[in-house]
Parts: structure tokens; C-alpha cells; sequence
């Protein structure tokens, strides 16, 4: 029996994504045992997936202090994995590789050149381009699982296996006469978040021309700010405010209920996807899109980027400019306006509403 660690210690998308490893691996070896590694607030994701055995819960903060690294490492050699799967490669994570005492370790190499020390038996090169219509973010992990053995048949759509109760869930029966449309008004980092005025404006413009009910999705330190977008919104007949998911699990939940996600590009779109709801994604110009940009066929699953509609907005950008708007891309944001946008999103919920 192989005994298999999965490390993802980033965020809630990067989380669902890497349980493909754990999926395609326990289909070829089902009597195999996989753990993953994961911050505590990114569990939701992976709660109830019967292909990861045990979750164990990592903090951010906690991990940083080299006192609690040690301990970590210590309670891994402990469990005498075979394997040890790391997608994102943190120094942290290199470490409990280095040092796990696992016979197999597969991770990617740095990006930085600086060598690579031995942290891996098994070093891989990211994917210069994505292949496949899952993504390249969930390309790079499969090619990560097919470093260690040859799987064929591979299943690159991440799941969220809700429980029976969970299917059972109803929005309150007041707001059971329309179809909900999910609405990300935020992103995860307000680099992701496109402008305020902007999404207010789509926001008015679905509730204008749909008869539906609208409900807004942020996380529970983004109320000051949702707020602020509420306020510019002209239509506000059909926002649900009485209605709100407090984890990452209620919001699966939740939007199992809903009919549409519209959001701003991050962890709720790739829940809303392994759920299987149709998206329409608003991608921050800083944003590669074709790494996330997952199973997009035009009609299921849809997005828009600034480089779509400005094919050459930021070329030729030097290493500092590039930086530069990552820390603060409203300027190119704003030339993403809903005039580009609204055409796009008017076909698409006229397929799915």
C-alpha cells in the first residue's frame, strides 16, 4: 500500500485544484492512503472527498517560525510516506520534502534559478504553456503526479462531493420564485478586484435586465467594502443581504442554490465550477489567463481579460512595470470597462437564466 502527502499550503483555489493528484491517484491505486497538508481555512474544498483519507490542518503564520517547521517535519518523518507531492513549492514545503524522509518527492523546480538543493528526488520544470482545457494551473499538477508512475484516463476536473444534507439545503422560500445569480463583487486581494464603480454598474445592469434575484459573495473581513459597492448600485430591488455564507463550505453549499456565478477571478469560481454551475469570470489584467482559466468553452464557463478586448495593453512591459501593476493594476482595470464587458454577459445569461 502506498502512503501518499499532498502539500498545498496556498489558497483556496490552488487547495481544490491540487486534490486532482489525490483523485487520479487513488483511481489507479484505490487502496492507497493520501493525506494533504492545507491552512485550516482552505478545507471546505476538500471536506467529504472520499480520495483524500486525512486533512491535516497547517497556519500560515505558525508554520513561518522555524520552532514549528522543525515539529512539522518531525510529525511527517513520523508517518513514513512514499511519496510527497509539493504543486507550489514554498520554502516551507521544500523543506518537509528535504527532510520528510519520504522515498519519492515531486516538486517544481525555482523559478529564480537558484538552484534547486536537493529538496526533491523528483524535480519538474513548470509548463511553459498550457495543452489542455483544464488550465495550465491544473496541467502543472498532473504533470507533477505523472512523474512518479504512467496514468492514463485522466480525470482533470476538481470535485466537491457535498453530503446528502448539504444537496438538501434551500435558500430561505422567499427567495425560491427566481433563479439567484452568485455575484463575486470582490476579489480574494483587492489587486483582483476590479473597480468599485465598474462592477456596480454590471451589478445595475443584470438586475435592469434580468428578473432575478442577486446575491452578493465576499469574505467576512470585506463587509466594509462590499458595502461600499452596494451603495453605488442604482437597483438595489432584488440584492440579497439577509443571505450569507460564513465559511468556504457555506458557500459551496449555497451556490449548489444558485443558477450562475459571476465573479471576479479566484477560489469561489473554481467552487462554483466543481459543483458543475456555469461562470462568467472577471480576470485582473495582471492575471495570466490562460493558467486559471479553467475549462472555458464560451458557454458553460466564460471570462473576460483586458487582453481580449487590447490584445497588445501590456506588451513590451519591462520586469519593474510588470511588478508595478501587479501591486496596483487599477489604471489597466479601468480600461476593462462594462461597455466591453456587458455583451459578453448579457449572451451568457440569456443561455443559462
Amino acid at each position: 500500500m502506498k502512503k501518499v502527502l499532498i502539500i498545498q499550503n496556498k489558497r483556496i483555489g490552488d487547495v481544490l485544484i491540487s486534490s486532482v493528484i489525490a483523485n487520479n491517484f487513488k483511481k489507479k491505486y484505490p487502496d492507497s492512503e493520501i493525506h494533504l497538508m492545507a491552512y485550516e481555512f482552505t478545507h471546505g474544498v476538500i471536506t467529504n472527498n472520499p480520495n483524500i483519507d486525512k486533512i491535516i490542518s497547517i497556519n500560515e503564520k505558525k508554520l513561518k517560525k522555524f520552532s514549528n517547521l522543525i515539529q512539522t517535519i518531525r510529525n511527517v518523518r513520523k508517518e513514513k510516506y512514499d511519496i510527497i507531492f509539493d504543486p507550489y513549492s514554498k520554502l516551507q514545503s521544500r523543506l518537509i520534502c528535504k527532510f520528510g524522509g519520504a522515498k519519492q518527492t515531486v516538486g517544481h523546480k525555482s523559478r529564480k534559478k537558484l538552484g534547486n538543493f536537493g529538496y526533491y528526488t523528483h524535480p519538474t520544470s513548470i509548463l511553459k504553456e498550457k495543452t489542455q482545457v483544464c488550465g495550465k494551473a491544473i496541467e502543472d499538477r498532473i504533470h507533477l503526479l505523472q512523474q512518479v508512475d504512467t496514468f492514463s484516463d485522466i480525470d482533470y476536473e476538481p470535485k466537491i462531493f457535498l453530503t446528502e444534507e448539504e444537496k438538501q439545503f434551500r435558500v430561505p422560500e422567499r427567495y425560491q420564485s427566481k433563479k439567484i445569480i452568485m455575484l463575486g463583487i470582490l476579489g480574494s486581494t483587492p489587486q483582483k478586484s476590479m473597480p468599485y464603480e465598474y462592477i456596480a454598474q454590471i451589478v445595475d445592469y443584470i438586475a435592469t435586465t434580468f428578473d432575478c434575484y442577486l446575491l452578493f459573495n465576499f469574505a467576512p473581513n470585506q463587509k466594509e467594502e462590499a458595502d461600499k459597492i452596494y451603495n453605488l448600485c442604482q437597483n438595489k430591488a432584488n440584492i440579497i443581504l439577509d443571505v450569507y455564507a460564513k465559511s468556504i463550505r457555506d458557500f459551496a453549499v449555497l451556490m449548489n442554490q444558485c443558477a450562475v456565478l459571476v465573479s471576479n477571478e479566484g477560489g469561489t469560481v473554481h467552487i462554483a465550477k466543481a459543483i458543475g454551475k456555469p461562470t462568467f469570470t472577471l480576470f485582473s489584467p495582471y492575471i495570466n489567463k490562460d493558467d486559471w482559466s479553467s475549462f472555458e468553452d464560451g458557454v458553460l464557463h466564460k471570462s473576460v481579460h483586458l487582453l481580449d478586448f487590447i490584445p497588445d495593453a501590456i506588451s513590451n512591459l519591462s520586469y519593474e512595470q510588470s511588478k508595478a501593476i501587479e501591486k496596483n493594476p487599477r489604471e489597466l482595470y479601468l480600461r476593462l470597462t462594462p461597455k466591453m464587458i456587458i455583451p459578453e454577459l448579457h449572451t451568457f445569461l440569456e443561455r443559462h437564466l
